[in-house]
């Protein structure tokens, strides 16, 4: 029976898009007892519907094994070369080179003593030497 499709599936497309950067499993490991597909089509039902882990629908993959997969895959940069790619892509599609050519940092101007700046952190050092003594 197959099961009800969530508006955060990957579609044929998309999964054809990132499949080649789903780590295979490791050499002389087991082989995966989970359809990887599934799996990261219930990290992207829990990043869209803001569920926590346990509330994982019950057709996908046990929420433990869902979790260990997000784990594994941010530790092990995953996540980061599958926005990479997907980021050379759109930048491809509309004729701009794959990696960008340079890149802007935005800082704003914080000034840190403004009104009340000194006074309030002698307070805020007051009050932790008297949690402290106490």
């Amino acid at each position: 029976m197959e099961r009800r499709r969530y508006p955060s599936d990957l579609s044929d497309r998309q999964w054809e898009l990132i499949e080649f950067l789903i780590p295979p499993p490791k050499a002389g490991g087991r082989p995966h007892k989970v359809d990887m597909r599934e799996t990261i089509n219930a990290i992207f039902y829990l990043l869209r519907s803001g569920c926590s882990w346990r509330m994982l629908p019950h057709e996908f993959p046990p929420w433990g094994t869902v979790h260990y997969y997000y784990h594994q895959f941010r530790l092990e940069g995953v996540w980061q070369r599958i926005h990479d790619r997907l980021r050379e892509q759109v930048r491809e599609k509309e004729g701009r080179e794959a990696a960008p050519s340079a890149a802007i940092v935005d800082s704003q101007s914080v000034k840190t003593t403004e009104k009340g700046g000194r006074v309030a952190m002698m307070r805020a050092k007051r009050l932790m030497a008297a949690n402290a003594i106490l």
